[in-house]
C-alpha cells in the first residue's frame, strides 16, 4: 500500500518538474519579431505573383496596383477600428448589454464599411483588369480571404477558443 503511494508522489513530482522545465523553455525564447504592414503586403504580392506565373513587366505592374490596394484597404480598417474598453471584460465589471440604439449604430458602421471596402475592391478590379484576366483577379480576392481566414484562425486558438463547427450560430444561442 505504501509503495502504491509512494509512486502515485513520485509520478506526481515527475509531472511537475516535466511542466516547470516547459515553462523554462519558453521564457528563454527571444520575443518574434512583428513584420511591418509593409513587409507582409510585399511578402503576400510575391507569393501572389509566383502562384499566377507572372512574367517581370506583368509582375511589376501588379506590385505596384498590389501595394496600392492594400495601402487603401489597411488605412480604413484603421480608420473604421473598434475602440479598446477602458477596462477589460471580467476585471471587476460585469459586461454590459449595448443598448438597441448602441446596436444600431453599430450596424450601421459596418454596412457603411462594407460599401466603402466594396468600392475599394471594384475600383482595383478595374486597374487589375487592365493587365490581369479576370480568373486571375478573382484568386487576388480569394487570397485576401483566405489569409484573413487563417489569420482568425491562429487568433482564436492563441486566445484558446474552440475552432467553429463550420456552421453559423447567432450570437444569442451560442453557450
Amino acid at each position: 500500500m505504501k509503495t502504491k503511494y509512494f509512486f502515485m508522489l513520485l509520478i506526481a513530482c515527475l509531472m511537475g518538474a516535466q511542466s516547470l522545465s516547459a515553462q523554462n523553455k519558453e521564457a528563454g525564447k527571444r520575443p518574434r519579431k512583428r513584420m511591418s504592414i509593409e513587409q507582409i503586403v510585399e511578402m503576400q504580392s510575391n507569393k501572389i505573383v509566383a502562384d499566377l506565373g507572372l512574367d517581370d513587366k506583368t509582375a511589376d505592374k501588379f506590385k505596384e496596383v498590389y501595394k496600392k490596394y492594400k495601402t487603401e484597404m489597411n488605412d480604413l480598417w484603421k480608420k473604421n477600428m473598434p475602440k479598446k474598453p477602458e477596462v477589460m471584460p471580467g476585471q471587476g465589471q460585469p459586461k454590459q448589454m449595448p443598448t438597441d440604439a448602441e446596436v444600431d449604430k453599430m450596424m450601421r458602421d459596418k454596412f457603411k464599411m462594407s460599401r466603402k471596402m466594396l468600392d475599394i475592391r471594384e475600383k482595383y478590379y478595374d486597374e487589375f483588369r487592365k493587365f490581369l484576366s479576370p480568373k486571375q483577379v478573382e484568386k487576388i480576392f480569394d487570397y485576401g480571404q483566405h489569409y484573413r481566414d487563417r489569420f482568425q484562425k491562429e487568433i482564436n486558438r492563441r486566445a484558446g477558443m474552440k475552432p467553429k463547427d463550420g456552421g453559423h450560430r447567432p450570437s444569442w444561442d451560442r453557450n
